[in-house]
């Protein structure tokens, strides 16, 4: 059995768009764009179906008629973050272009996306937002599985190719080490006010874990 066919059997079982995209209407999407941009003004305190409303232009009860509670926006808005991310990371699995071409396109689609919407980051990345709320949670648990899944299957097509290593740190770890950097990177940046530069930062980690990740 060639290493191509072994492979295409890894990546036989991410199925990340099926499981992970959903559809908004149009003033669904509006509400969640406005949502983004009020957390970014306000912050999460001053994210409330009043202030919303307000932005928005409408009644409160408007905003209710598209959605059930604060927490369902905030939920959608990791949902949206989620269709995002569903279509980069199956590309990303099931390509046959070089893992560490397609890790490079994962952290390049999702520092540019933080750096366009660095709101977005504030319910993606604290834990005091989704912790007593069990579908919020759920939900981070979800996104956190779906880059696991996806990166596991770029790295195991990396080590069938010998273009990544393998051996010394698991598959598993070298996943968490990739995940863990991402994460630390831009909760620092959020915490920092954003004071400094996303993007180059996302490069700077990339460069180095393409120097952990090669033989």
């Amino acid at each position: 059995m060639t290493k191509i066919v072994i492979y295409l059997k890894l990546v036989s079982v991410c199925s990340l768009t099926k499981d992970y995209l959903m559809t908004f209407s149009k003033r669904q999407q509006e509400i969640i764009e406005i949502s983004i941009e009020l957390i970014a003004d306000l912050g999460i305190q001053g994210f409330t179906i009043k202030n919303l409303s307000k932005r928005v232009g409408v009644t409160e009860g408007a905003i209710y008629r598209h959605f059930k509670s604060k927490a369902e926006i905030l939920l959608s808005i990791l949902k949206a973050f989620q269709n995002e991310s569903a279509i980069t990371l199956e590309n990303a699995c099931t390509s046959d272009r070089p893992a560490m071409e397609e890790i490079a396109n994962i952290f390049t689609h999702h520092f540019n996306y933080f750096a366009e919407k660095p709101a977005v980051t504030a319910v993606i990345f604290s834990e005091s937002i989704f912790q007593n709320d069990h579908l919020l949670s759920q939900e981070v648990y979800k996104l956190l599985k779906m880059h696991e899944d996806a990166l596991m299957c770029i790295i195991n097509k990396g080590q069938l190719t010998g273009e990544i290593r393998s051996g010394a740190i698991s598959k598993v770890q070298l996943v968490r080490i990739i995940i863990g950097s991402i994460r630390y990177t831009v909760t620092k940046w959020r915490l920092s006010n954003f004071e400094f530069d996303i993007k180059n930062e996302g490069e700077i980690l990339l460069e180095n874990i393409k120097e952990l990740l090669k033989k």
